[in-house]
C-alpha cells in the first residue's frame, strides 16, 4: 500500500513541466487499433491508465512497446483479435474506445463495460446509439459485464447526440473512419482531446473535418496507415498546477501547455486575486496565497472543466468568504467532499451545487482519494494545510498525473511517497 505524505505551508516557486494529455492519450492509443502500420506516440505521459491500454493492445495482438521515455510504438498489422474483455479493460473508464476501434477494424467487437472514477452514473446508451445508427448489431449481457458489436458493413449516417459527450463524439468518430459514405456528428462536444484525436485520425489517412465544432463530418476511407504524432499537453494536469500554486502561493510557470486551454481557469484565478501572465506555451500564476471568493459553475468545453472541480473546491476553501460551485456535467462528483472536511473546510452540498465558507487555516489530515481528480484535490489541501497529511487510494493519482511528488518537490513543496 502506497501513500503520500505532505508537510504543508510550503510556497510553490518555479517551473513544472507538462505531460502529454491523459484524455487524448486513452483515446489515441486504441484509435491505432484502425491503422495498417505502425504508429509512434510521442509526448506520452507516464499514467496508469496507459499501461492499461499497453497490456490490452498487447493482449488483443498488437506490438506495443515503449521505444524512448515518452515515446510509444504501436504496430496493428497483425492485430487479429476483438474480444478485449481482459482485467486491464475493466479497470478504467476509457476502454470503451476500443469498442468504436475494433468495429472499426474489423466489423465486431466484444469488449468488458469499462470501469474507471466512481463519482455517479456515467452510462455509454449514447455511443451504443451512435453503434447502431451505423448499423451495428448490439448485445448487452450485463451479467458477465460483457458488450457484443457486429456488423456487416458500417454507413456513414447523421448522428445527434442527444447530449454533448466526450466519450460518444469521439467513438462515433473512431468507428466511422472506415464507414462508407460520410457521418455527421452534431450536438458533438468541443474539448481539445477530441481535436487531437481527430488530427491523429487524419495523420493517419482519415477524412475528418469540423472537430473543435458541435458539427464533426467523417468522409469513409478504406484503410489507415501509421504515422508518428505528438500528443497535446494536459489541460486538468495544468489546471491542477495553477490552482496549487493560487492556494499555496509564490510563483509558478506551468510550462509546454496550450494557454487558449486555460482560458476559464485563468479568469477565475484573476477574479480571486492572483497574476496570470500568459506567454505562448506557459502561464506563470503568482499569489501571495489571500484568495477572495468566487462563482464557477462546471460546462463542456470551453467552460470551466468538470475535472478541474474537485480541485478548485480544495482552493475556494481558502478564500475569504463564501463560494458556490456548481456541478453540471455529473450528478455525484461532490463524493471527496467528507474526505475534504477532515482538512478543517467549512463545506455544505445542495444538490449539484455546494457552498464553501473560507477558512484561514486548515490542518493535516489522515484522508483516502476516492478518484483521480478528487485524489488531487487531497493534495492541495494537504499541501495548504498546517502540519501533516496522509492520503492513501495513491493509485487513483496514479491514472492521471505522472510523478506528482517529483514535479512538486521541484517547486518548494514537502510530499514524498511511502510504502506500508
Amino acid at each position: 500500500m502506497e501513500h503520500l505524505l505532505i508537510k504543508g505551508k510550503n510556497r510553490l516557486n518555479g517551473d513544472v513541466f507538462i505531460s502529454g494529455a491523459k484524455n487524448a492519450v486513452v483515446a489515441i492509443i486504441p484509435a491505432a487499433i484502425i491503422a495498417n502500420g505502425v504508429c509512434i506516440i510521442d509526448n506520452l505521459p507516464s499514467i496508469e491508465d496507459v499501461r492499461c491500454l499497453q497490456d490490452t493492445l498487447s493482449k488483443l495482438g498488437a506490438v506495443c512497446e515503449l521505444i524512448d521515455e515518452g515515446t510509444l510504438m504501436v504496430d496493428s498489422s497483425n492485430l487479429n483479435n476483438f474480444n478485449a474483455t481482459f482485467d486491464s479493460v475493466r479497470r478504467i473508464r476509457a476502454s470503451y474506445y476500443l469498442m468504436g476501434a475494433l468495429l472499426a477494424r474489423f466489423k465486431e467487437a466484444k469488449v468488458a463495460l469499462p470501469g474507471g472514477c466512481n463519482f455517479g452514473t456515467r452510462p455509454i446508451d449514447l455511443h451504443l446509439k451512435a453503434f447502431k445508427a451505423l448499423g451495428a448489431e448490439i448485445e448487452e449481457d450485463y451479467d458477465s459485464g460483457i458488450i457484443s458489436l457486429k456488423a456487416e458493413k458500417l454507413v456513414g449516417t447523421n448522428i445527434f447526440l442527444d447530449t454533448v459527450s466526450v466519450g460518444a463524439t469521439i467513438n462515433t468518430m473512431l468507428a466511422a473512419t472506415l464507414a462508407e459514405g460520410v457521418t455527421t456528428i452534431e450536438n458533438a462536444a468541443k474539448e481539445p482531446h477530441i481535436v487531437d484525436t481527430a488530427n491523429f485520425l487524419n495523420m493517419l489517412g482519415a477524412k475528418i473535418k469540423g472537430a473543435g465544432t458541435d458539427v464533426i463530418r467523417i468522409t469513409g476511407v478504406e484503410s489507415l496507415h501509421g504515422a508518428e504524432y505528438m500528443i497535446i499537453p494536459d489541460q486538468i494536469e495544468a489546471g491542477t498546477y495553477m490552482i496549487a500554486a493560487a492556494v499555496c502561493g509564490g510563483n509558478v510557470s506551468v510550462r509546454n501547455i496550450i494557454p487558449k486551454h486555460m482560458d476559464s481557469l485563468s479568469a477565475k484565478l484573476k477574479e480571486m486575486g492572483c497574476k496570470v501572465v500568459e506567454g505562448d506555451d506557459y502561464i506563470d500564476v503568482i499569489s501571495d496565497g489571500k484568495l477572495s471568493s468566487t462563482r464557477v459553475k462546471t460546462m463542456a468545453y470551453p467552460g470551466f472543466p468538470t475535472d478541474l472541480q474537485p480541485q478548485m473546491v480544495a482552493g475556494l476553501s481558502k478564500a475569504d468568504g463564501i463560494s458556490i460551485l456548481t456541478e453540471t456535467v455529473w450528478e455525484n462528483r461532490f463524493q471527496y467532499i467528507d474526505q475534504l472536511k477532515k482538512f478543517g473546510c467549512d463545506i455544505s452540498i445542495d444538490g449539484r451545487v455546494a457552498i464553501i465558507h473560507g477558512v484561514s487555516q486548515l490542518h493535516g489530515a489522515d484522508v483516502m482519494a476516492t478518484d483521480l481528480r478528487a485524489g488531487a484535490a487531497m493534495v492541495i489541501a494537504g499541501l495548504a494545510s498546517n502540519g501533516i497529511t496522509k492520503i492513501g487510494n495513491v493509485r487513483f493519482i496514479d491514472r492521471g498525473y505522472e510523478k506528482i511528488e517529483y514535479k512538486l518537490r521541484n517547486l518548494g513543496a514537502d510530499i514524498k511517497r511511502v510504502k506500508e
